[in-house]
């Protein structure tokens, strides 16, 4: 009986799939979805309680800020993400820009954010506005304050760009950072468009 050899393999090793970043990070990521997810159902439930209250309240919201909050935090995700690629394929300096970029572009939403709650206040619309202006508030704020952490998470991956370069920092920033835009957009949803 022959036996059949197979000729060594001459295609280029393939990079192993990997879930991006830390394990710790996806563990914080998954717990902020949980209690985010927790908020979201109590926001569905209070409104299903009062719709027409909450539909009444919600026309004084600007669909226009909230659009372009979302257009914003889209944009900063695409640049995060283009700055893993590039970090991923050794350029650096290109990372780096792109991470800048996305940082400016949620420093950007906070400051909408910040106008619209201005805004809304010198209308007459806070925190004690009724149920829906409650939601309205906790929702964006502590989504606000996600933000704003993620701010210094994305300097923190600056600063492993030009120093240590570990591709797991880079991709758990990224991780979180895509984590708040995915939060983003179903506030927007539920707050802005549902009707």
């Amino acid at each position: 009986m022959t036996e059949t050899r197979q000729a060594p393999s001459t295609s280029p090793a393939r990079p192993e799939a990997h879930l991006p970043g830390d394990g710790a990070m996806w563990v914080m990521v998954l717990g902020d979805l949980i209690i985010f997810g927790a908020y979201f159902v109590i926001y569905m439930v209070h409104r299903a309680m009062a719709p027409e209250a909450f539909l009444t309240a919600q026309q004084h919201l600007s669909l226009t800020a909230g659009m372009l909050n979302t257009v914003v935090l889209l944009t900063s995700s695409w640049f995060v993400a283009r700055g893993v690629l590039a970090a991923r394929a050794g350029d650096h300096t290109r990372a780096l820009r792109l991470t800048y970029a996305g940082g400016l572009c949620g420093a950007v939403f906070i400051g909408i954010k910040v106008y619209e709650w201005s805004a809304k206040i010198t209308e007459g619309y806070s925190l004690g506005s009724g149920e829906f202006f409650g939601f309205y508030y906790m929702l964006t704020g502590v989504h606000l304050f996600h933000v704003a952490l993620g701010l210094l998470i994305l300097g923190i991956v600056a600063r492993e760009l030009r120093t240590r370069r570990r591709m797991s920092m880079v991709e758990s920033g990224a991780t979180y950072w895509h984590m708040v835009d995915l939060l983003w957009i179903v506030i927007f949803a539920l707050l802005y468009v549902m009707r």
